[in-house]
């Protein structure tokens, strides 16, 4: 498929841009759970501080996304905006940005090639800051477009994965700019990670299947922060949890959060929903595909869906799709297992992603990283580095603020007797 280009003054390629006004509303409902980054975009209309700068970002294409590119906007930003995921991208969102004069290219359901058209299409535009969900714009960057690296001053990432991609071209000296690791804010992963992917992750699971979870059997594999609140939603849902792990303190902390933890070749035979959250690949393969009771349901919520082997199950067992995102492989054995999403995103596939008031922190975090880039990227080096602890701090405060919560302040002789040694018992 070829990448469209409209008579439109914005250039852009989505599905139908009539869903334009169902886009604006939905974007309107999201903007009112997302009082952190409605204060910023306030500021940057004053004030511009990311005027002439040109932002290519490859995010997943939904309502709290468009409040992001709406605020990057406001602040001066040129933004365009391609899809990180083939099956994420909410297509009124992506027609109502265009209306708006935001340049996108997505489409929900694309195929791989028109996925990596997008993602040209997002890199034409000649960046100065990238903004990846998964690392496929500084990838692209360094591997096949190393033209584009005189002009870019910076980065930033959104997910673990991607943050992983980094470190490693980091380590191997590949990485060609600074990239500023938003995934590593507490104000991001301690709270998107794990109350947004434990929320939205059951969510797109039930919606994918319209089964019961209180009663099963419920197998996390990966007990990061995503795996932690994926873990806490099943259990509050009323399943037996078993957790897979291969980290000793991640696992012993499961089982002092009280799950069961045992290796994934046990839980296999005994599990009726399975979801991957490890961002490692081939977490469940063949010799797990083979243990499971027939009915298992398998779904991942990692960023890439190498964590299950497709591969496998499309030469060894007979395909069919029993319903919207479900395609169910009958083994040799006659056992069947279903599989979510194609294996991807459970979340976006099937679901809306992370509710708004929690992507409200990490879409901060982004803004802010975007304008601390603008004032400082000259200066550093290429490397990931985190969010400024001021930055993180901030967005908590207003976060706080926003919720009408209120918290004390250390009193002048509190903050003496912390920074003297002098006083002990």
């Amino acid at each position: 498929m070829a990448v469209a280009k409209t008579t439109m003054k914005t250039p852009h390629h989505v599905k139908d841009l009539h869903l334009a006004p169902k886009g604006h509303g939905r974007i309107e409902w999201a903007e009112r759970s997302m009082p952190v980054l409605r204060d910023i975009k306030a500021r940057f209309s004053k004030d511009k501080p990311l005027k002439g700068l040109k932002v290519s970002a490859c995010l997943h294409v939904t309502t709290e996304t468009a409040h992001l590119a709406q605020t990057l906007h406001a602040g001066g930003a040129d933004i365009v905006l391609c899809a990180s995921n083939p099956l994420s991208t909410q297509d009124d969102v992506a027609a109502a940005l265009v209306d708006q004069g935001i340049s996108v290219y997505a489409i929900k359901g694309e195929d791989r090639d028109t996925y990596f058209k997008h993602i040209k299409a997002a890199l034409d535009h000649a960046p100065n800051l990238t903004m990846d969900d998964g690392c496929d714009l500084v990838s692209s960057i360094v591997g096949d477009r190393r033209d584009l690296l005189k002009g870019i001053l910076g980065g930033t990432e959104e997910t673990t994965t991607g943050v992983q991609r980094l470190r490693a071209m980091q380590a191997s000296g590949t990485l060609a700019f600074p990239v500023i690791s938003v995934n590593d804010a507490l104000t991001k992963h301690m709270f998107d990670n794990r109350y947004g992917t434990g929320q939205s992750t059951i969510d797109g699971m039930i919606r994918a299947t319209n089964r019961l979870i209180a009663g099963s059997v419920f197998v996390v594999l990966g007990y990061g922060w995503c795996g932690r609140g994926l873990a806490m939603r099943a259990k509050g849902m009323g399943a037996d949890v078993i957790v897979t792990e291969i980290d000793p303190l991640k696992a012993l902390e499961a089982t002092m959060d009280g799950y069961r933890v045992m290796p994934a070749a046990e839980a296999a035979k005994i599990g009726d929903f399975f979801c991957t959250v490890t961002g490692n690949t081939q977490v469940l393969a063949a010799s797990h595909f083979e243990k499971m009771k027939d009915g298992a349901i398998v779904a991942n919520s990692g960023h890439f869906n190498v964590e299950v082997d497709i591969e496998w199950l499309e030469k060894n067992a007979k395909k069919r799709t029993v319903r919207d995102f479900v395609d169910e492989y009958t083994l040799k054995s006659g056992n069947r297992i279903a599989v979510l999403g194609e294996g991807r995103l459970i979340n976006l596939a099937s679901a809306e992603g992370h509710p708004s008031s929690v992507m409200d922190m990490s879409f901060a975090n982004q803004a802010l990283s975007a304008e601390y880039m603008v004032k400082n990227g000259k200066k550093l080096e290429n490397k990931v580095y985190p969010v400024p602890e001021e930055i993180d701090k901030e967005i908590a405060r207003l976060k706080l603020k926003a919720m009408g919560v209120k918290i004390d302040r250390l009193t002048p002789a509190q903050e003496k007797y912390l920074a003297s040694w002098e006083e002990g018992t």
